[in-house]
């Protein structure tokens, strides 16, 4: 077997793509989009449909065709993927928690309006103290929620506190600032964004947290192979590609019924204070969460602009 083919016999693999004819050739479990993804499968061809489509749905209301859009690519996404697609909220709401309930609620009702039941959705949210607030809430009223813009361990933390179903550590954006910052090239053993992701295995995994761990944002391919065994990998459909063409024996790195498990929980939950200031104290993550956030607005203006010029064209 390849080691596409056996990674997917340790953890769920997830394709982290936009690209439905991507999704459709390497048959992934789940699917994730975000704003930057949505832009770019927008622009191509044969998915300019889907945008008509979106603009046809929400007229006038810039708001509403984006919502449509994002749920007419998870819709067409669904219908490749036997499990969940994982959809994200507009990032310019990461610090409005009722506006993010508000905004998840819509994308809920509007994929309901297309058949599709809560339990194959997941609202993205950034890992924010108002997105986890917002994800808390949500899964209280059955909306199941994935936290993403994930750089340390306080946020995974308050993730796991407020029950939410799953995070998403962003392993290759965390090497990118220690290799900004240092100079340094890293081996997969000693990659901070892997060890990262272990860290946090291995914590939920010894307090028995029930939130699920998806490595997201990979840069190559010894960084997936170093986590085997991880809840759920979310992989572009590049590195998808390497993996199904790389052959060799695939290592099982993250084995749950190998850690020690300690009860019963006495961890504390962590108050608004206390998860600012150990965020703040924390550098990186403190850059890359605001960097991810601006990043992923940007996108989305760029969106909008681009969906109000082909409406314009189209009128």
């Amino acid at each position: 077997m390849n080691m596409l083919e056996q990674l997917k016999k340790i953890t769920t693999v997830v394709a982290d793509s936009g690209d439905i004819d991507a999704i459709k050739l390497h048959k992934p479990i789940d699917a994730t989009t975000n704003p930057s993804l949505i832009l770019q499968a927008s622009k191509l061809p044969q998915y300019q449909y889907l945008v008509i489509k979106s603009i046809s749905q929400g007229k006038d209301n810039i708001d509403d065709i984006c919502d449509h859009l994002t749920v007419n690519f998870g819709c067409e996404i669904l219908k490749c993927i036997s499990g969940r697609i994982s959809s994200e909220i507009d990032a310019r709401l990461s610090f409005d928690t009722v506006a993010s309930i508000e905004k998840a609620k819509k994308i809920i009702a509007l994929y309901a309006a297309n058949g599709i039941d809560k339990s194959r959705v997941l609202i993205k949210l950034a890992a924010t103290w108002q997105g986890i607030k917002a994800a808390e809430e949500l899964e209280k009223q059955g909306i199941h929620c994935n936290l993403t813009l994930l750089f340390s361990m306080t946020q995974a933390i308050a993730c796991a506190e407020a029950k939410v179903t799953l995070i998403s550590p962003f392993v290759g954006r965390i090497l990118d600032w220690h290799v900004q910052q240092s100079g340094k090239q890293f081996e997969a053993f000693e990659d901070p964004g892997v060890l990262s992701v272990k860290a946090i295995f291995d914590y939920y995994k010894t307090y028995n947290y029930q939130t699920e761990i998806m490595a997201a944002s990979f840069r190559n391919i010894d960084e997936i192979i170093a986590l085997a065994g991880c809840d759920l990998l979310t992989i572009a459909p590049s590195l998808l590609t390497v993996l199904n063409n790389t052959q060799g024996e695939l290592v099982h790195k993250l084995n749950a019924k190998e850690i020690c498990k300690v009860k019963p929980n006495t961890l504390k939950t962590l108050s608004f204070e206390q998860f600012s200031w150990q965020l703040n104290e924390d550098e990186m993550a403190c850059d890359k969460l605001s960097e991810g956030i601006r990043n992923f607005a940007k996108d989305q203006t760029i969106l909008v602009e681009m969906i109000q010029q082909l409406g314009q064209s189209k009128g």
